[in-house]
């Protein structure tokens, strides 16, 4: 494994665990995301998402519910993103603890 995949197998990890966030409804949109289309993104993407796990929780609830839309224009491409792909995967079989 060369230096720089060490440090982008590193750097995912980090992520994953930064997409986890404690509140059951965020991990049920951000954890699948970020195991299923992360790897997949524009670098333009993966960074937007790095920069919305930056925010409060309160702030990702609302706008990953659809209840406001957030004040930096740059991250709604990537909430709809998270947003479309948790509308279309199949989460019944999830149950909160």
């Amino acid at each position: 494994m060369s230096e720089q995949q060490a440090f982008d197998a590193t750097a995912r990890k980090r992520l994953y665990w930064h997409s986890r966030r404690g509140m059951w409804e965020l991990d049920l949109m951000l954890v699948p995301f970020i195991e299923n289309c992360f790897d997949g993104l524009s670098d333009e993407d993966q960074y937007a998402y790095q920069t919305l796990l930056a925010c409060e929780d309160q702030d990702l609830f609302l706008w990953l519910m659809r209840r406001e839309l957030p004040d930096d224009p740059a991250l709604t491409p990537i909430i709809t993103r998270i947003v479309d792909y948790a509308e279309s995967t199949h989460t019944s079989d999830v149950r909160p603890l």
